[in-house]
C-alpha cells in the first residue's frame, strides 16, 4: 500500500477550513514547516482514518474535533496491488465511511464493508505493520511503554521474522519452531492461564474442583464416623450411671438423712425465737435505765447552773449601762469635730472664689490686648486667601499637562522629518547661465535665477527663450502611507485639545504657568505663617474676644494677700479633718461595746429560761430529785434480772446457721441426684435416636467408598500437574533454545540493519533483545553499552534505522506499508542527520517514506519530494 494524497477538513485547528497534501510518490517524501502549521494534526487525522471507526468518538477522534466542534473529515489517496482508490470519513454528525475506485469511479464499499476494506489494508490494526512504522512525535519505540503496547509490537516483529525466516527445519527458529511452541502453548493454556493457574473450565479445574469436593465429601464423613462411635461410648457411659443413681437403697438413704436434718432445724429454730424475745426485752429495759440516768445528770448540772448564772446577769446588766454612757460621750465628740470642719471648709471655698474671679479678671484683660493683633492677621489672612484662590483659577486657565507638549514637540520634529525626506525625494532643477546671456529661463512662469535649485512635484513647464518649452515630469510615485497627513492631523488635534496655535504659544503658556505657580506657592507659605491654624481658628479667636467685657473687673485684690489666706485656710481644714478623724473611731468602739454588752445580756436571760423550764418552780426542785433518784435504782434492778434471763436461754440454744446448712446440703443432694438422673435419661433418649438414624444410613460404608473415590482423584490430579510441569518445561526449554539461536532467528534483521548501521557509524554491532526483539546493546570500540543509557540522539536513530529494516522486511515478505515519520529526528546533530537522510533514501528503493517536519533548514539538505499543504473544499 502507497499513499498519493492526504485531506482533511476541520479538524483540530483547521476549523470550517479543508486542507490537502498532494502528489505523495515512491520514496521520500518530505513536508517541512514552522510549528502549528498542521503536520501533527495531518498525522493523527490520517492515523484516525486507518485506525478508527466511522462509527465511534474514542479519545484520538475527540482530539481531533476543533474547540468550536463541527464534524471531521478526513480523505485519503492509496495504491494498491488491486489499484487506486479513495477513502473517506466522516466523524461525528453524518458519520460515514466510504471507498471509491479512482480508476472507474465506482463506490467499492461504505459504512462497515469499508471499515473492512480498510482492516484487509492494514492487517491487524494498531498491532499490525502500519501500527509498528507509523512513528508519532516524541515516539522513538525503545522507551518505556505499556505491557499492552508493547507485547503488540513484539508480536508484530516475531510473525514477521518467522515469515521471512523460510523453511528452515531447525527446531530453534522457524516455522516449525513457532508451530511447536504454539502447540505447546494452546496445549497449556488449556489447562493453566498465563499465570500458572488452573484455568476455569478446563479439565485441570474441573480435576482439582472433584478433588475439592471429595475431600470435603470425606472429611465430612469421618466426621459422622467418629461422632457415631462417640455416641455409642456416651450411651454406655450413661446406663451404667443411671443404674448406680437410681437404686432403692440409695433412695432411701437420702430421705433418711433429710428426715433428721429437718427435725433439728425446727427444735433449734423455736429455742431462738423465745432468745430473741429475752434480748428485745433487756433491749427495751436497758434503754429506760439510760433515759433516767439521763435525766438526773442534767437536773443536778442545772442546779449548778443556775447558781453561777445569776451573779453572771448582774455584772452584764452593769457593763451595759456603761456601753451606752461611752456611745453617748463619743456621738458628741464627732458631731462638734464635724461642725469644725464645715466651717473650715466654707472659709476655703469663699477664698478660692474671689482668686478664681481675680485670675478671670486679669486674663480678660490680657485678652482685650491680643484682640487688636488677631483682627490684623485676620484681614491680612483674607487678603491672602482671595489671591490664592485667583491665582488657583489662572492657574488653571494657564496649565497645560508636560506630556502633552512633548507629545506636540514629538509631533513637530516628525512632521518636519517627514517634509523634510519628501523634500529630498522630490526632484529638482538648476541652471547655469553663460556670462553674456541675456535672456533667462522661466519654471512654470516664474523665473529661474542663475544656479538656483527649485523642486517640483509631479511635472512642470520649463520655458527657454528662442528654444521653446520643455516638459519636466518626474514620474515619482505618490506616497501612500499618508504618514505626514496623519501627523499634522495629530499636531492639529493637540493644539485644540491644549487651547493653542502653535507650539511656542504652548511653551509661552507653560512659562506664565509657572510662573503662577511660583507665586501661589510664595502666597500659600505667608497664608500658613499668619494663619498657622487655619481662618476658623483667626476667626474664633475674634470672636471670643469680642464676646469678653471689662465691665465688672475688679482688679484691686492683692493677689498674694488672697494666696496667703487661702492657704492658712486650707490648713484649718485640714487641722479639722483630722480631728474628726481621731474622734471616728471612738464611735465605732463604742457602739461595738454596746453592741457586745447587749448580745451577752440577752444569752444570759436566754439561759436562765432554759434552766427554770429544766428545773422547774423552786419549791418543788428538792421533791423531783428524789423521785428521779429513786426511778434509777428500781430500774437498774431490772436490766440485771432481763441480762440473766437472756444469758440463760442463749446456752440452751444451738447454731441454728450450721443446723440450716446440714439441711440445705441433704436437700440440695436430693435434688442434684434427681435433675443428673432427668438429664441422663434425656441424653440416652438422644443418643439413641442419633445411633438409630446414623445405622440407617450407612455413615461407615459410604465413608470408605468416598476414601477410595478420593485416592483415585489425587491420582488424576498429580497426572495433570505432571503434564502441566512438562509443557511449562517444553515451552521453556524451546524459549531458551531459541535465544541461544538468536543470531540465527535474528539474522534476517539484521542483515538489513547492518548496512544502515554502517553509513552512521565505523564500527559498530548491536544485540537485540530476544524477548523484546528491540536493540538491547550495541558494541563499540571493544566497550558494551546499553541502549537505555545512550545519548536521545542515538536512540532515535537506532529506533528509525530499526523501523527501516523492519519496513524492508514487509515488503519481502509481500505486506509493503509506508513509513510515516513525525519530527522523529529531534535530537540528531547536523553530521549524523546527514548520514540519516543518506539511510533514507537508501530504503526508499520500492519503498514509500513520509516525513513530517519543522526544522526547515535541517531538513533542506533530506531532498526527495517536497510536499505542500494548500486549501482544499470538500
Amino acid at each position: 500500500m502507497k499513499i498519493s494524497a492526504l485531506r482533511l477538513f476541520n479538524v483540530k485547528r483547521f476549523a470550517s477550513r479543508g486542507v490537502a497534501i498532494e502528489g505523495i510518490g515512491d520514496g521520500v517524501n518530505v513536508l517541512c514547516a514552522a510549528n502549528e502549521f498542521g503536520k501533527s494534526t495531518s498525522f493523527e487525522a490520517l492515523h484516525a482514518l486507518f485506525f478508527q471507526p466511522h462509527s465511534g468518538t474514542p479519545g484520538d477522534v475527540q482530539r481531533l474535533r476543533p474547540y468550536s466542534g463541527g464534524n471531521p473529515l478526513v480523505e485519503a489517496d492509496i495504491t494498491t496491488d488491486g489499484g487506486s482508490f479513495r477513502i473517506t470519513k466522516q466523524y461525528y454528525g453524518g458519520r460515514s465511511a466510504r471507498v471509491l475506485d479512482l480508476g472507474s469511479g465506482r463506490l467499492v464499499a461504505q459504512a462497515d464493508e469499508a471499515e473492512n476494506f480498510i482492516s484487509s489494508l492494514i492487517r491487524g490494526g494498531t498491532s499490525g505493520p502500519a501500527g509498528l512504522l507509523w512513528v508519532r512525535q516524541g515516539i522513538t519505540g525503545i522507551e518505556k511503554r505499556s505491557r499492552i503496547e508493547e507485547e503488540g509490537e513484539k508480536q508484530v516483529r516475531q510473525s514477521l521474522l518467522e515469515s521471512v525466516q523460510g523453511e528452515v527445519e531447525a527446531v530453534t527458529g522457524g516455522r516449525r519452531m513457532a508451530d511447536i511452541m504454539a502447540a505447546a502453548k494452546e496445549a497449556l493454556s488449556d489447562m493453566v492461564t498465563a499465570t500458572g493457574r488452573p484455568k476455569a473450565g478446563g479439565r485441570y479445574a474441573a480435576a482439582i474442583e472433584q478433588r475439592d469436593r471429595l475431600a470435603a465429601d470425606e472429611a465430612r464423613l469421618a466426621a459422622e464416623v467418629t461422632r457415631l462411635r462417640q455416641a455409642l461410648d456416651q450411651r454406655a457411659n450413661a446406663a451404667a450411671r443411671l443404674v448406680e443413681l437410681d437404686s432403692p437403697a440409695e433412695r432411701e438413704a437420702r430421705r433418711a438423712a433429710i428426715q433428721t436434718a429437718q427435725s433439728r432445724f425446727d427444735a433449734a429454730k423455736a429455742q431462738n425465737e423465745k432468745l430473741k424475745t429475752a434480748e428485745a426485752e433487756l433491749k427495751l429495759v436497758s434503754e429506760r435505765r439510760n433515759a433516767a440516768e439521763r435525766e438526773l445528770k442534767a437536773f443536778t448540772e442545772a442546779l449548778g447552773k443556775a447558781a453561777l448564772l445569776q451573779s453572771s446577769l448582774s455584772s452584764a446588766e452593769i457593763n451595759r449601762a456603761e456601753a451606752i454612757k461611752r456611745r453617748r460621750e463619743a456621738s458628741d465628740a464627732i458631731e462638734k469635730a464635724r461642725e469644725n470642719v464645715d466651717l473650715a471648709e466654707a472659709e476655703e471655698q469663699e477664698l478660692r472664689e474671689r482668686l478664681i474671679r481675680f485670675d478671670a479678671a486679669t486674663k480678660a484683660h490680657e485678652a482685650h490686648k491680643r484682640l487688636a493683633d488677631v483682627k490684623q492677621r485676620l484681614a491680612e489672612a483674607e487678603k491672602l486667601r482671595q489671591s490664592i484662590e485667583e491665582g488657583e483659577a489662572q492657574l488653571a486657565l494657564l496649565q497645560i499637562p508636560t506630556k502633552s507638549i512633548e507629545e506636540l514637540q514629538a509631533c513637530e520634529v516628525e512632521i518636519a522629518k517627514l517634509r523634510a525626506i519628501d523634500e529630498a525625494a522630490r526632484p529638482s532643477v538648476s541652471i547655469h547661465y553663460e556670462a553674456d546671456t541675456a535672456e533667462t529661463v522661466t519654471l512654470d512662469g516664474k523665473p529661474l535665477a542663475d544656479g538656483e535649485d527649485r523642486t517640483y512635484d509631479g511635472h512642470a513647464r520649463l520655458e527657454v527663450a528662442g528654444i521653446g518649452t520643455i516638459i519636466l515630469r518626474s514620474n515619482r510615485p505618490s506616497r501612500s502611507d499618508n504618514q505626514l497627513v496623519q501627523a499634522e492631523a495629530a499636531r492639529t488635534a493637540l493644539l485644540a485639545s491644549m487651547g493653542v496655535n502653535s507650539l511656542s504659544a504652548a511653551r509661552d503658556r507653560q512659562a506664565r504657568a509657572q510662573q503662577a505657580d511660583s507665586d501661589l506657592r510664595g502666597s500659600r507659605d505667608r497664608l500658613s505663617f499668619v494663619a498657622p491654624e487655619g481662618l476658623a481658628k483667626l476667626r474664633e479667636e475674634v470672636e471670643a474676644g469680642n464676646t469678653t467685657s471689662l465691665e465688672g473687673i475688679d482688679l484691686d485684690e492683692d493677689p498674694a494677700l488672697l494666696r496667703t489666706a487661702l492657704a492658712q485656710a486650707e490648713e484649718r481644714r485640714k487641722q479639722a479633718r483630722l480631728a474628726l478623724r481621731e474622734v471616728e473611731p471612738d464611735q465605732s468602739r463604742a457602739d461595738d461595746a454596746f453592741v457586745a454588752a447587749e448580745t451577752r445580756l440577752a444569752s444570759l436571760i436566754s439561759d436562765q429560761a432554759q434552766l427554770a423550764a429544766i428545773l422547774g418552780p423552786e419549791e418543788a426542785r428538792s421533791e423531783r430529785a428524789h423521785t428521779l433518784s429513786g426511778t434509777l435504782t428500781d430500774l437498774d434492778k431490772s436490766l440485771s434480772e432481763a441480762e440473766a434471763r437472756v444469758l440463760e436461754l442463749g446456752t440452751d440454744a444451738g447454731d441454728l446457721a450450721s443446723i440450716e446448712a446440714t439441711l440445705t446440703r441433704a436437700r440440695s443432694i436430693e435434688a442434684a441426684v434427681d435433675k443428673e438422673i432427668n438429664a441422663l435419661r434425656e441424653t440416652m433418649a438422644g443418643l439413641n435416636a442419633e445411633i438409630r438414624a446414623q445405622s440407617e444410613e450407612a455413615v461407615e460404608e459410604k465413608w470408605r467408598e468416598t476414601s477410595e473415590a478420593l485416592t483415585a482423584a489425587n491420582a488424576r490430579m498429580a497426572a495433570h500437574e505432571k503434564e502441566v510441569a512438562v509443557l511449562q518445561r517444553v515451552t521453556t526449554a524451546l524459549e531458551n533454545a531459541r535465544s541461544e539461536a538468536r543470531e540465527l532467528y535474528l539474522k534476517p534483521v539484521m542483515a538489513e540493519l547492518g548496512p544502515l548501521l554502517r553509513l552512521l557509524f565505523d564500527d559498530v554491532s548491536i544485540t537485540f533483545d530476544d524477548k523484546t526483539l528491540l536493540p538491547q546493546t550495541i558494541l563499540r570500540n571493544g566497550q558494551e553499552e546499553d541502549v537505555d543509557r545512550l545519548s536521545g540522539g542515538m536512540r532515535e536513530q537506532l529506533s528509525v534505522l530499526t523501523r527501516l529494516a523492519f519496513a524492508r522486511l514487509l515488503a519481502r515478505d509481500g505486506r509493503p506499508a509506508p513509513v510515516i515519520l513525525d519530527d522523529a529526528l529531534v535530537y540528531s546533530d547536523d553530521d549524523r542527520i546527514e548520514k540519516m537522510f543518506d539511510a533514507l533514501h537508501r530504503q526508499s528503493r520500492d519503498q514509500q517514506i513520509i516525513v513530517f517536519s519543522c526544522r526547515q533548514r535541517a531538513f533542506q539538505k533530506l531532498g526527495g519530494n517536497v510536499l505542500q499543504m494548500k486549501d482544499w473544499q470538500p
